[in-house]
């Protein structure tokens, strides 16, 4: 078989790559164990790794800034390479043995202090060690033929753009430049950021590996938080943020006996009379349910588990680490109608948390100036009265729709003061921010139970234009 010389097979790059990673032994000149070798790879936690992944099972991807990640079959990150030169002054010429983190300084912001530039960093110590060349190449070969690249799947942001705003000389001042679309960021790096700012409460609605505009919004939401813009496809700092802040973004899960149980039904009803028929709105499977439960787009946990029967108790699963909920007290909301957006600030005026929003429609509009919080109500059962709310289908009378995850007002309900007007949940999460809503604000029911957490009756909720 020949083989262009270009690549190397897997196993042999891995292997090659890897010998750098074998334990180091104490020396008077530690140069000399890296004179001749290019690499070492790292593992997302700092450490030196020491098992050779078998071919087939990873495969190497090439991120925006020209590093080079170690990807398995989860599409998840699970190392990276960097000099070994380089390694060898970061860790302060000292061997390191295995297990051993790579340790970086903490700033007063407790994020770790980002590496310095390469160009900071001397050579001089390894005057023959070459650079090495970064070529695009997938690990997964098949017999007879080249590695080829890594195949990127785009998939557009189906989302209507937000009208441009008049701005005031404040919010103009404030405003970052915009974030540049990065379509070529697999859906692992993607679900990373969503996991980070899904657990600092600034919401990216459902995780699904996707850059869409609810994920921007985020991203201009968290600089307003923090005066900072995140680069989605700084990998390495979202990576390490993760890691230092409750752990990698994928974890794995074990359905329980009470997971397969439910109680689930059949399916849920389009037609608000036969809503109403039925003892409860549960959900329709295990998997919606576990999809909701760690924030997740279902059809993405259907992807990152494949073949899975979710009915079976003790399956493992992989899913996203989410972290807990938001805490804090909330004494003011914008629910933005351009932005599809709901802010809630504190008593300072501080941002501290964020959600993606389905507000008002044109057929039936959300309200206009501000209104109040009344009260809040969990699992909350919906009255339907065609003469005040919408007309649905043929129905013409008033009808008591049951609670549920399933039901049209979600698991929440926040009553304001304007009657038959809300923030609730919904029984489609992936929609939000996409879809239009009966007149209320819609979030899903996770960010829409993180919220009620943190507000009282009299919080001010002002809709903005």
């Amino acid at each position: 078989m020949t083989t262009n010389s270009r690549f190397r097979p897997a196993a042999a790059f891995l292997a090659a790559a890897l010998m750098t990673a074998a334990p180091i032994s104490a020396s008077p000149v530690l140069a000399d164990q890296y004179r001749g070798q290019r690499t070492v790879l790292i593992t997302v936690d700092g450490e030196l790794m020491r098992n050779i992944p078998e071919a087939g099972s990873v495969r190497i991807i090439l991120d925006n800034q020209g590093r080079r990640l170690l990807v398995d079959n989860w599409n998840q990150v699970i190392g990276f390479e960097i000099p070994a030169w380089q390694y060898y002054e970061q860790n302060g010429g000292e061997p390191r043995g295995a297990g051993r983190r790579i340790e970086r300084r903490i700033d007063p912001s407790g994020f770790p202090e980002p590496p310095a530039p390469r160009e900071q960093v001397s050579r001089d110590k390894f005057p023959d060690t070459p650079r090495a060349r970064i070529e695009r190449r997938d690990l997964n070969p098949t017999t007879g033929t080249v590695p080829t690249r890594p195949k990127i799947i785009e998939v557009p942001d189906l989302e209507e753009p937000a009208q441009p705003r008049a701005e005031t000389p404040a919010q103009t001042e404030k405003k970052a430049p915009a974030v540049a679309r990065t379509p070529s960021l697999s859906k692992a790096q993607v679900s990373a950021l969503q996991v980070y700012l899904d657990r600092n409460g600034i919401s990216p609605g459902v995780i699904d590996g996707r850059m869409g505009s609810n994920v921007a919004k985020a991203l201009d939401a968290w600089f307003e938080v923090t005066g900072e813009r995140l680069d989605p496809a700084d990998t390495d700092l979202i990576v390490s943020r993760l890691a230092a802040e409750g752990g990698l973004a994928f974890t794995t899960y074990t359905i329980t006996a009470e997971d397969a149980a439910g109680p689930f039904i059949a399916s849920v009803p389009a037609d608000y009379a036969e809503k109403a028929q039925l003892e409860r709105l549960a959900y329709t499977s295990t998997s919606e349910m576990l999809a909701e439960r760690f924030h997740m787009d279902e059809a993405y946990l259907k992807a990152l588990n494949p073949g899975v029967d979710f009915t079976l108790p003790g399956v493992q699963i992989k899913v996203v680490a989410t972290g807990e909920k938001k805490t804090g007290s909330v004494t003011s909301i914008v629910a933005d109608k351009a932005r599809k957006q709901v802010r809630a600030y504190d008593a300072a005026g501080k941002l501290i948390a964020a959600y993606p929003a389905t507000i008002g429609s044109s057929d039936t509009p959300s309200p206009s100036g501000e209104v109040t919080i009344e009260r809040v109500a969990h699992n909350p059962g919906y009255t339907y009265n065609p003469k005040i709310n919408f007309k649905q289908g043929d129905n013409d009378r008033i009808l008591q729709v049951p609670p549920g995850p399933n039901g049209p007002v979600g698991t929440i309900w926040i009553a304001l003061s304007k009657p038959t007007y809300g923030i609730h949940g919904t029984p489609e999460p992936s929609t939000i921010g996409k879809t239009q809503s009966h007149g209320c604000v819609r979030l899903t029911n996770w960010d829409a139970e993180e919220l009620a957490g943190m507000v009282t009756p009299g919080v001010t909720v002002s809709f903005t234009e």
